[in-house]
């Protein structure tokens, strides 16, 4: 890897040891290698085996304060303030990229268009634990997200959001007042800026695991994104005081 990288992956933690190490072992050394990608953990003050297990596979890590509550806002920031990247990828702990080869190709061509300022992608739950509720669902909510950036407003689910670092700079990164929408937020807020353009990027597809969903049920989850979101649009603040862990 040169010594700038040219992308810098951040992946924020806390208590994460079941799926941290088969999250980091997609990036290979010669992935990384080859798209100059340095890999950056934000911890929020796991106390599990977590930061124990990420030794080699990370490049940096950067830790909460002791006796600090970290909420995600918070930690991605942190992340970045630390990236070195000219292009930051946020990517959850529980993710997979289905190809990553094909992943980091077309997210850097989408980006040597100026314009793109920012990207997304499709999203499913693991292979080995789908159901027809899970193919229901992201199928509908792939292609209202891909509606949504095609009609001009900028969305894009916090599991995966691709970034150029300048811009990230110029709103200021994510609100860290926000409990829950601060992914929304995020891109609501670049595409503000007017210039350019949210590219919803449909031959990528992240996978995610359907923890969130088993424990709360698909109606509970999008009633709260739903409610966070209007909230954050209307009145600039979430909804939800705290976003629940699942683990």
């Amino acid at each position: 890897m040169q010594n700038t990288p040219k992308i810098s992956v951040i992946i924020p933690t806390l208590n994460e040891e079941k799926l941290i190490v088969k999250t980091l072992e997609q990036f290979t050394p010669h992935l990384k290698e080859k798209y100059s990608i340095e890999i950056i953990i934000s911890d929020g003050g796991s106390t599990d085996g977590t930061l124990s297990l990420l030794t080699p596979l990370v490049d940096k890590v950067v830790k909460a304060e002791e006796g600090v509550k970290q909420n995600i806002p918070q930690g991605r920031n942190a992340g970045a303030k630390a990236a070195d990247g000219e292009f930051l990828y946020f990517l959850n702990a529980d993710t997979m990229i289905q190809d990553a080869d094909l992943f980091f190709s077309n997210s850097m061509k989408a980006f040597s268009l100026e314009w793109n300022f920012a990207l997304t992608c499709r999203f499913h739950v693991f292979p080995d634990d789908i159901r027809l509720s899970d193919k229901m669902f992201h199928g509908f909510y792939n292609n209202y997200v891909r509606l949504l950036n095609a009609a001009g407003m900028g969305m894009g689910r916090g599991e995966c959001q691709m970034v150029r670092s300048d811009i990230f700079r110029k709103v200021n990164g994510y609100n860290e007042l926000l409990a829950a929408g601060e992914d929304y937020d995020l891109y609501r807020r670049i595409k503000k800026l007017g210039k350019g353009k949210i590219k919803f990027l449909n031959e990528l597809l992240v996978y995610e695991s359907p923890r969130r969903y088993r424990k709360f049920g698909y109606i509970k989850v999008f009633g709260d994104w739903t409610k966070n979101s209007f909230s954050v649009f209307f009145k600039n603040r979430s909804v939800s005081k705290e976003w629940e862990a699942v683990r």
